[in-house]
Order: C-alpha cells, then sequence, then structure tokens
C-alpha cells in the first residue's frame, strides 16, 4: 500500500485504488462505475460541437463539426479558436470589431431631413405629405449625383474644378471631396457601365419584344452617324424608350448599316426583335433584307420577318410637305432670303431692330432661318416671319443692299406673296 500520493490526485480515486488492491478489482468495479456516473461523461465522450453552449456569442458563430477547434463568423466568415480553455472572450473581441456585423456598420450621427411623400386616402383622393426621415453625408453618393449631372446637363469634365462651383461645394458641405476632371470623367464612365448593366438584366428577363428605330445623318464634320433607339414594355406595362447604340459608321450604305445594328444587338443579347422603324431611303430596303436573314439564322423571326420594316410616318409626312411646298416655292424663297440677309451681320440685324421699332411691332422674338429639308423649321420661319411683315418690308425700301440681293428672285416679298405663306401656314399648324 501507498505511504503517500500527489496532492493534486483525487483522493477518492486513490481511495478506490487503495480498496481494490485490498478487496480485489472486480469487487470494487461497481463502487468504480457508479463514482464514475457521477462525473458525467469524460472528454472523449462528447465534442465541442454537441456541447450545449449556453453563451450569447455563439449565436454570432457557427462551429465546423470536421474541426471543432475554430468557429466561423456568420458575418465575415473569419475563424476564431474556440478552445473551451479559451472562453468566449475572443468571440466577443471579435463581434465587437467586426465590420459586416449589422449594429457596427453605421455609428455615425445622423440628422433628420424630410422627404415628399404623395399618399393616396381612402376616398382615392391623394394628398402631400413631409415625412421623416434620418440622413447623414455620403460622399460616394454625391460623387454618383455629379456624374449624374455631368450627363444630364451636358456639362464639360473641366466644370467641376471651375472656382465658382468649387467654391459653392465648400459653402454648402465642407466634407465634399470634388473630384478631378479625370476622376469625373471616370465616375461617368463607371456610372455608364452600371447603368448598361441594368439594361442589359432587363433585357434578359425581358418577355415582349422589342421595337427598334434607326436614323443616320453626317454632321458638319462630313462624318457619318447612327443611332439606334430600343421601344419595350415591361411586365408592369410601362413604355421604356432607351438609346442603345450611337456610333459612327463609315457610309450611308444598307450593308453597313444593316452589320452595325447586328453588331449592337450581338452586344446587348437582344434577338426578340419585333419591328424596325427606319426612312423609306433605298439603300435601307438593302439593310432591312439583311436584318432579315440575320433573324431567320437565329430563329427569332416574326412571321417569317414580314413585318419587320416599319416605314417612318414622320418622314413619309415631311416628304409630303415638302412636296406641297414647292407650289409656294417663289414666295417661300423671297422670305427666306429676307431671314438669311437679317441673320447674316449684327450691323443688319440692328437696322432690322430698328425698322421694328418705327413699326410699333411689339414682339420679343426674333426672326429663324430654316433648314429646307425639315418642315417643320420652315414652318417656324414663317410664323416668325409674318410677325414682322411690315418691318421687313420697310428694311426692303430702306436698305439699298438688300434691294440688290432680292433682286435676282423678282424683288421682295409683296402682299400676294405674304398672303400665299399665311395660308400654307395654316395648313402647316395643323400637322403640328
Amino acid at each position: 500500500m501507498p505511504s503517500s500520493f500527489d496532492e493534486n490526485e483525487d483522493s477518492d480515486s486513490v481511495f478506490i485504488d487503495m480498496k481494490m488492491d485490498e478487496f480485489g478489482e472486480e469487487e470494487m468495479q461497481p463502487q468504480k462505475r457508479k463514482k464514475n456516473e457521477k462525473k458525467g461523461p469524460t472528454t472523449s465522450d462528447t465534442t465541442l460541437g454537441k456541447r450545449k453552449k449556453t453563451s450569447k456569442w455563439w449565436a454570432h458563430f457557427s462551429v465546423d463539426e470536421e474541426d471543432i477547434d475554430y468557429a466561423s463568423c456568420k458575418y465575415c466568415q473569419h475563424r476564431i479558436g474556440c478552445l473551451t480553455k479559451n472562453g468566449t472572450t475572443p468571440l466577443a473581441n471579435h463581434i465587437n470589431r467586426c465590420k459586416k456585423y449589422p449594429p457596427n456598420l453605421d455609428k455615425k450621427q445622423k440628422l433628420i431631413d424630410f422627404e415628399t411623400k404623395t399618399l393616396v386616402n381612402e376616398d382615392g383622393t391623394t394628398e402631400i405629405v413631409s415625412v421623416p426621415k434620418l440622413w447623414e453625408f455620403d460622399n460616394d453618393l454625391s460623387r454618383k449625383k455629379l456624374a449624374k449631372m455631368l450627363i444630364v446637363d451636358e456639362l464639360p469634365f473641366a466644370f467641376v474644378e471651375r472656382e465658382g462651383f468649387v467654391d459653392f461645394c465648400k459653402a454648402l458641405n465642407p466634407l465634399f471631396r470634388l473630384p478631378s476632371r479625370t476622376t469625373a470623367t471616370r465616375d461617368c464612365y463607371a456610372l455608364f457601365i452600371e447603368r448598361r448593366n441594368e439594361l442589359k438584366v432587363s433585357f434578359k428577363n425581358l418577355h415582349s419584344r422589342v421595337c427598334l428605330t434607326t436614323d443616320t445623318w453626317t454632321s458638319g464634320q462630313n462624318l457619318s452617324y447612327m443611332c439606334l433607339t430600343a421601344h419595350f414594355i415591361d411586365d408592369d406595362w410601362n413604355l421604356h424608350k432607351m438609346i442603345i447604340n450611337f456610333c459612327p459608321v463609315a457610309s450611308h450604305s444598307g450593308q453597313l448599316i444593316g452589320r452595325a445594328v447586328e453588331k449592337c444587338l450581338i452586344e446587348w443579347g437582344l434577338k426578340n426583335i419585333m419591328t424596325l422603324t427606319i426612312d423609306n431611303a433605298s439603300s435601307n430596303d438593302l439593310a432591312i433584307d439583311y436584318l432579315r436573314r440575320r433573324l431567320d439564322i437565329w430563329e427569332s423571326s416574326l412571321l417569317e420577318g414580314k413585318y419587320l420594316h416599319m416605314r417612318c410616318a414622320s418622314h413619309i409626312l415631311n416628304l409630303i410637305v415638302r412636296e406641297g411646298l414647292k407650289e409656294l416655292d417663289l414666295s417661300i424663297m423671297k422670305v427666306r432670303a429676307l431671314v438669311r440677309y437679317v441673320r447674316s451681320s449684327p450691323t443688319r440685324l440692328q437696322r432690322f431692330k430698328t425698322c421694328i421699332e418705327e413699326e410699333n411691332e411689339d414682339s420679343k422674338s426674333l426672326v429663324t432661318l430654316d433648314v429646307e429639308t425639315r418642315w417643320n423649321s420652315t414652318f417656324l420661319m414663317i410664323d416668325f416671319a409674318i410677325k414682322f411683315k411690315k418691318a421687313f418690308a420697310s428694311l426692303y425700301m430702306k436698305d439699298s443692299s438688300c434691294f440688290k440681293e432680292l433682286k435676282k428672285f423678282g424683288g421682295g416679298p409683296k402682299e400676294d406673296d405674304w398672303k400665299r405663306v399665311g395660308s400654307f401656314f395654316t395648313f402647316l399648324e395643323c400637322l403640328l
């Protein structure tokens, strides 16, 4: 029998061992089993994953059964040691500084603001009310709004560096860090990419077909451009109109226009096309034939593309009106020559204003020169010219240079010319 035992050893266990030496192991086995049952299961019989967790911090962590020594944060997936000897202090410290834990996301002081909302009463009437809300300054949101302002108002990127705008922003909110023109350019492009991706998702989930309109024209620099616009109705029956392409084209050839439209449709993932509205130029017939064949290959053609080509009603109307204007060609040419003479220099414009004052014609508007290929601009020119026909007659009589320029048209417009132009003006007004 041992004369002494270690101080850290359980005295009951030592006593049982002593008894086992005295009476035998078999007689003491039930007593030892009873002692073990009082102690409960050993560490080897249970795991940390199965142990009941009473601390509130365990609600924010999950323990992997394959590696019970570590717990993963449910918000940022960071792994923390969770051995029993360490307690739950490391878990609590991590939650207090976790950047993705909801209560830690925004601890800044907020201001009270009011937003206007329209409420619908039970009787169907609407009421505009001001609803309080919490507001705080967001520099990223302010930069995004600045980029949208540059786009919508068609401002130059250098606008953000102008002295007046910089002083205005400092007075408005000194916390706002104004971007440079280079950064503003990147912000505008990032906003474009964001909106384009949103539109691509809308096209991908669209259940209706898309109608397209396109037109080409040549700029003053002798460069040809094409614009492509998509019209569609969403699932809430709202009509949308989106410009999906604006690009230069080598020429107005029908084959090139068809390929440019095809390239744009591939980039946007658009195949469910219903119609393409385009003017009546002969080159556009080739573009329609090319697109009709492509839609057949994509197996997305509607009624074999029979109604794919929609002829532009505005272009047809423009052709009709221009043909009718030929009946008044000489009278309109005289009025156009007068307007062109007045608008050709500041000195002549000042003489015309003097004639207006002498004739007591009260009007703050001035004459505008028309574009001969657009009848609506001709309508506006006639509208302003009729208001100042007395001033035009006075200018024609007093200004010898004006008389010389109009001599090739047979002189300035007479009373019969003004009557003919006025009668046709009433007809054009009905077409607007």
